[in-house]
């Protein structure tokens, strides 16, 4: 995949996402418009105010996810990417999110690798459940861990295959753009992803990056 190829899957992903609260907001406004009675104009402003929050978490964890935020540096503050994940998870109430990260800061690429993953894994929590993500330096390495429990946990054949091998032996969807991100930057780090079996009842995914 060149970087066009990526750059396009990337946005897909994001326009699909922002698809729901971004047309919320749109028939919020058209319902404040026309209405008339005050307790009817009340909800309608809580549907914006709502919408409209939703979408801003989710441009504050794609920007760090998939953008250059925090500039051009080499680490990125653990506390952001906490804020960006709490953000995406942790404010419809549905899923409780775990936070076991020492360090205050991380490498720029790890931090992705973390989101990516941690985002695939909330995404399978379908009826919602626990998220954890923990991360912690030993023996020379960065060990990191995502952890999802719930009461059903799906996640696509094509998505784990992309994590473990990069694509799925055919043409990589939207959706799975950050599964393959997260490939990409473990491989390109010289580290590795295992994932638990998926006959299990929880789903585990675990990384291995080699300190620089």
């Amino acid at each position: 995949m060149n970087a066009i190829e990526l750059a396009s899957l990337l946005c897909s992903r994001l326009c699909h996402d922002l698809m729901s609260p971004v047309g919320a907001l749109n028939n919020g406004l058209e319902l404040l418009a026309d209405e008339q009675d005050p307790e009817m104009r009340e909800k309608c402003l809580e549907l914006l105010a709502e919408s409209a929050r939703a979408s801003a978490n989710k441009l504050k964890f794609f920007r760090l996810a998939f953008g250059a935020a925090g500039g051009f540096g080499d680490e990125i503050d653990t506390h952001e990417a906490r804020t960006a994940l709490e953000g995406l998870y942790g404010s419809d109430g549905k899923t409780e999110l775990g936070w076991m990260v020492a360090d205050d800061k991380l490498p720029k690429g790890a931090i992705k690798l973390l989101l990516n993953l941690a985002m695939i894994a909330g995404d399978a929590l379908v009826r919602g459940g626990r998220l954890d993500v923990g991360a912690e330096r030993r023996d020379g390495r960065l060990e990191m861990v995502i952890r999802a429990e719930g009461q059903r946990i799906l996640l696509d054949p094509k998505l784990r295959e992309t994590i473990a091998r990069g694509s799925s032996g055919g043409e990589i969807e939207p959706r799975a753009a950050g599964a393959w991100l997260a490939h990409s930057l473990a491989a390109e780090a010289g580290g590795t992803i295992q994932l638990s079996d998926p006959a299990d009842l929880v789903l585990m995914i675990g990384v291995t990056l080699p300190q620089a």
